[in-house]
């Protein structure tokens, strides 16, 4: 009998059946790399010290090599490598933080969280990227600080994020989240601004097994502080310097990500592969706009994010097909109830608004076999079938 191929089980009548294609699933990786993912918690947890140890500490100075930095903070969470980043460079109330609104919420609960105020500003149509070039039109006198989200795995335009800053005399702080070891003119993400914050929530490009997140910098009084603020403020024991926090990597997950981090070029290029075949084959399908790799720019996927004004019928298509889809950030922040607030009101942001009703998400993540994206790809051809000529799977 034939292997059955990923993405398809057995009925009881022994033949293959396809089963959905999952949007993001870690169950695979999981059984491939079982043995030594227990063995690494074996060691943590047979180490006598599970806090602020060791494998936090060769995390901390492998990642934040990795990024071209010369330190790096580990903390609970992305949000949290935000905040603490924030709050280590100064801003609090009062002050301005310019961001976009197509981003996850915890890029602008952290700026609220130090009292400051959000200003958004629009994005790029093509790559959904901070448009740089509107920044002197949201610039006023209370500007501290620009952070730019490297928004799907590609990097904004830094260099003239960076002119602009220095002009002005703001700080940037550069959301990683999603976009770990991406490159911009050669040079990796999060170390370009004052501090690079990231995430290594379980679905990122760097993911673990839980919550955690990193503060990378090249400053030394930065670094000194981002300790401190993880740790209530303290840099000996039981004698708070500052009011802090307590926000952690524990030893288990910084572990954990040590192993995945020497697996994370591999499965980068898998997504950049992926990613190609979805490109070759749904370019000049139906009225689909592909993600568009801007100039300089290494783009590593964590999101394979189309436009079609066909969104909702293809999504529900999809889904009836087996081919699970997402829309990440339906809502821009700044038109969300929990942010009326600040002010701003539909049509606001003309770009982000419009992107927002088209964009929507294919399955990507490294595990995805190459049978599960010709599904995803034919599947979508087939929607949009009319006028279109026919496309041969590989064997």
């Amino acid at each position: 009998m034939s292997a059955v191929k990923a993405g398809e089980e057995m009925t009881a009548g022994g033949e293959a059946n396809e089963t959905a294609v999952r949007y993001w699933d870690y169950l695979r990786d999981y059984r491939r790399h079982r043995e030594e993912l227990l063995a690494v918690v074996d060691s943590v947890l047979s180490s006598g010290r599970l806090i602020l140890g060791k494998r936090v500490e060769s995390l901390e100075n492998k990642f934040s090599l990795y990024c071209g930095a010369r330190f790096g903070v580990g903390v609970n969470s992305g949000t949290d490598a935000l905040f603490l980043s924030l709050k280590a460079l100064g801003i609090g109330e009062g002050d301005e933080v310019v961001t976009v609104a197509n981003t996850a919420v915890p890029t602008v609960a952290a700026i609220r969280s130090t009292g400051a105020t959000p200003v958004f500003v629009d994005v790029e149509p093509d790559t959904f990227l901070m448009d740089v070039r509107l920044l002197p039109q949201v610039l006023t006198s209370r500007t501290r600080c620009v952070l730019p989200v490297h928004l799907c795995g590609q990097p904004v335009d830094l260099a003239p994020l960076q002119e602009f800053a220095e002009l002005e005399g703001v700080e940037i702080l550069e959301d990683c989240a999603q976009a770990a070891g991406a490159t911009y003119r050669g040079r990796r993400v999060g170390s370009f601004g004052s501090i690079g914050a990231f995430s290594f929530y379980p679905t990122k490009i760097l993911g673990g097994y839980g919550d955690g997140g990193m503060a990378v910098t090249s400053c030394e009084t930065l670094y000194r502080k981002l300790k401190r603020l993880r740790f209530y403020g303290m840099e000996g024991a039981y004698c708070s310097e500052e009011e802090g926090y307590n926000s952690r990597l524990d030893e288990l997950q910084a572990a954990l990500l040590d192993f995945r981090l020497g697996l994370l070029e591999e499965e980068v290029g898998r997504r950049r592969a992926i990613a190609a075949m979805y490109s070759e084959h749904l370019s000049g399908v139906g009225d689909l706009v592909l993600p568009a790799e801007g100039k300089e720019r290494e783009h590593r996927f964590y999101l394979y994010t189309i436009r079609t004004s066909f969104r909702g019928e293809l999504m529900a298509f999809l889904a009836e097909k087996g081919v699970e889809t997402r829309v990440n950030y339906p809502t821009p922040i700044h038109l969300m109830p929990g942010y009326r607030f600040l002010g701003y009101r539909e049509g606001s942001l003309p770009v982000t608004e419009r992107l927002a009703g088209e964009i929507l998400s294919l399955p990507m993540y490294h595990d995805l076999s190459d049978h599960e994206v010709w599904r995803v790809i034919e599947e979508i051809r087939c929607f949009f079938a009319r006028d279109l000529p026919s496309i041969t799977r590989p064997a």
